[in-house]
């Protein structure tokens, strides 16, 4: 039966592996989960027109039954009137009706085969329905269970690096204190070296001016 190849597909197939090879588990439920609701629908579909078949055959076997029995009637009555003849005649039409029969009846088990196999193939395809929803809650919970725990983890990493931040430009402030106290208390103040080549400026000033004194004194003499 064609109808059930895509079908037999779903109920062989297993789900966890085809989640573990996914690459969106979710999209892959979700299209799983739609395939398997249309093909429920087609076979109980199917179902529903094959059990419609097996009325109308119930119906018909019933009518050759009867059928079967009239004529067997008109037998008994042909031979009570002593017209064997007529007897055979309704025997006759009786069998090719018990043959027909006969058929209808193997039609039958065929259609009562045929139902049970869409009963068990539906409840194969109901569990595996099942099974996907179920799965697919599963999965919806641990994605979400996922996500809370990665955003914790982030928030967390986040506020570490903030608060390692934040201690660092503490202490980068806290030397700035320092040595900005430490600079205030050498304003208006000289270091020994700046003493130093002020003495050295002024030795020199002074070696300048005895040179310049005793030039003018030569120049002086020179004139008288």
């Amino acid at each position: 039966m064609g109808i059930f190849s895509r079908f037999q597909d779903i109920v062989n197939a297993n789900i966890t592996s085809l989640l573990d090879r996914a690459e969106d588990p979710e999209k892959m439920i979700r299209m799983m989960i739609q395939e398997m609701e249309d093909t429920l629908v087609e076979v109980r579909t199917t179902s529903a027109r094959v059990i419609a078949d097996r009325k109308t055959l119930e119906r018909r076997i019933g009518n050759l039954q009867r059928d079967a029995e009239e004529w067997e009637g008109k037998a008994k009555l042909a031979l009570s009137k002593g017209r064997e003849d007529l007897a055979r005649a309704a025997l006759a039409e009786q069998s090719s009706i018990q043959e027909t029969l006969e058929l209808a009846h193997n039609e039958m088990l065929l259609v009562d085969e045929q139902l049970a196999e869409l009963n068990d193939e539906i409840g194969q395809l109901q569990r595996k329905l099942d099974d996907a929803k179920a799965k697919q809650k599963a999965l919806l919970a641990r994605e979400q269970t996922t996500r809370s725990r990665l955003e914790i983890r982030r928030r967390f990493s986040r506020d570490k690096l903030n608060a390692a931040f934040e201690k660092f430009e503490r202490y980068e402030r806290k030397m700035d204190d320092m040595e900005a106290e430490v600079e205030s208390y050498d304003l208006g103040t000289k270091d020994l070296a700046e003493e130093i080549a002020d003495l050295e400026r002024d030795e020199k000033l002074d070696e300048a001016l005895a040179k310049l004194k005793a030039q003018m004194d030569s120049d002086q003499k020179g004139k008288e």
